[in-house]
């Protein structure tokens, strides 16, 4: 993105579909974050251990691979709904109206095939893993530990397919909007310039103090 984007919301069905897509999208990204943190605090105690008293913390790498999807993937819709994602402002940037709308619609419905083949091949390599029968319902497990793989392959798939859903909402958005030829449609990313944002910061920080 050049600098930033804001979404504008109305009283509108597709408006509204937005926020409540929105307030699962924050939680993901909540419980990603947290995931963070956490792998933060154990990779302190790890390197204490090691350093501090010869012994570093059993199956470190085991809690890295299953953790690492939960990080990596699991607020990627919320990115999108900001529009943070990287793509090419410079060309995109270059358009104004309809065009605009028509580019921002091909390229959504292009990355919403494309997940949409992700969520299926994710989900098939999740079925691979689980299975009900064996003990701790995996087919496959960390080497040091033995932790159950399955939770991880799965957080992708459920990641995707909330993706997959925000990209829905913004496709509708920019078909409404080149329909109906809006200067600023809700429920998109709409770029902000440098001088926008900074305003939008400044505008924020005051309403702190």
């Amino acid at each position: 993105m050049a600098g930033g984007a804001s979404v504008l919301s109305d009283d509108s069905l597709l408006s509204r579909l937005d926020l409540g897509l929105q307030h699962v999208e924050r939680a993901m990204a909540l419980v990603s974050g947290i995931g963070a943190f956490l792998l933060m605090c154990l990779a302190v105690v790890s390197v204490t251990g090691r350093n501090g008293f010869n012994e570093p913390l059993p199956g470190y790498v085991d809690w890295i691979e299953t953790a690492m999807p939960l990080i990596a993937i699991f607020g990627i819709a919320y990115v999108q709904r900001l529009g943070g994602h990287i793509r090419m402002d410079i060309v995109v940037g270059a358009l104004k109206g309809r065009p605009l709308w028509l580019a921002e619609f091909i390229t959504t419905f292009a990355v919403l095939v494309l997940m949409v083949l992700l969520v299926w091949g994710s989900w098939a390599h999740f079925d691979r893993s689980f299975d009900m029968t064996r003990p701790m319902w995996s087919r496959d497990s960390t080497i040091d530990l033995g932790l159950p793989l399955w939770p991880a392959k799965l957080v992708v798939p459920v990641a995707f397919s909330v993706l997959c859903l925000r990209l829905v909402l913004q496709l509708w958005g920019y078909g409404r909007a080149f329909v109906l030829g809006l200067s600023e449609p809700v429920a998109v990313p709409l770029v902000m310039s440098a001088a926008e944002l900074a305003a939008a910061e400044a505008n924020q920080v005051k309403g702190h103090d």
